[in-house]
């Protein structure tokens, strides 16, 4: 129930690290935007879909598909047909927003105060919840360890984020359990809580992170091609028992009935544990 920062340093210094951290962020973000091309691709990919959209997208269909991305790819993260990795992302994605918002509050709004009510408990619920989502993606639903054999111990520069940001939440709960501060071995908690913190916030253009302000706008564009019948560029087939698109491929009623089944998501099938 305490604000594990009152009285750590002086708040001058607290505040201005936590801006330091939205800095880098941000211009991580961009130099990575710069580096990809990302924002050119979505300009260009944008353009090409109006040249080949088939219908005139109404303003309430677009802002029907905007919630629509909001709910599903936001704040539910929908598109995980694997319920296990769906859980363990929602645990990761909310318990980060939480930790960062809490100490943000913790350091700016009560610096001095020990007592920091129901925020005190919001930043260590948070880490909690990052860490539990976190290694249990680590452990169980990382595809290189679950269906290619590799050990958990294996390290690539993709887990950058996910490494430093457990290793933020640990080492922070291991400091703040331990009685915070920084005597005697509490010292080292926290030093090495700092340098995940700053590892995680200073790398964004080498790790995953950026992607989390792409993700909801190519989902969105994703949509928009589906409802202006441009299809990324692909062939619009329409339903396999429509009757004329069987006369226009005779292969499917010969081969798969009049009736075609829905065959699903090739994501949906087993799970390639054969190594």
């Amino acid at each position: 129930m305490t604000n594990p920062f009152s009285e750590l340093f002086p708040e001058g210094i607290m505040q201005g690290y936590v801006i330091l951290m939205i800095l880098l962020v941000v211009a991580g973000t961009v130099i990575d935007m710069i580096h990809k091309k990302s924002a050119k691709y979505f300009f260009e990919n944008s353009k090409k879909q109006e040249q080949a959209a088939k219908r005139t997208v109404s303003g309430g269909d677009k802002a029907s598909a905007a919630v629509s991305v909001l709910v599903n790819e936001v704040l539910t993260s929908a598109e995980f047909a694997n319920p296990q990795r769906r859980l363990s992302h929602l645990f990761t994605m909310y318990g980060f927003i939480i930790f960062v918002v809490s100490t943000a509050v913790l350091i700016f709004g009560y610096p001095t105060s020990s007592d920091a009510g129901i925020w005190g408990t919001l930043w260590h619920l948070g880490a909690a919840s990052l860490a539990l989502g976190g290694y249990w993606f680590w452990f169980f639903i990382r595809v290189d360890v679950s269906s290619e054999g590799h050990q958990w111990y294996q390290l690539a520069k993709a887990d950058l984020f996910i490494v430093s940001a457990l290793m933020m939440v640990t080492w922070g709960l291991i400091w703040s359990l331990a009685g915070g501060g920084y005597a005697g071995v509490n010292m080292l908690f926290l030093a090495l809580f700092i340098i995940s913190a700053t590892s995680l916030f200073s790398t964004v253009m080498w790790s995953k992170f950026a992607h989390m302000f792409f993700k909801p706008a190519a989902a969105f564009q994703k949509r928009m091609t589906k409802l202006d019948g441009s299809q990324e560029n692909l062939p619009d087939v329409g339903e396999m028992n429509d009757p004329a698109i069987q006369a226009r491929f005779p292969d499917i009623p010969e081969y798969m009935g009049t009736n075609p089944p829905n065959m699903g998501l090739g994501i949906k099938s087993e799970p390639p544990r054969h190594y």
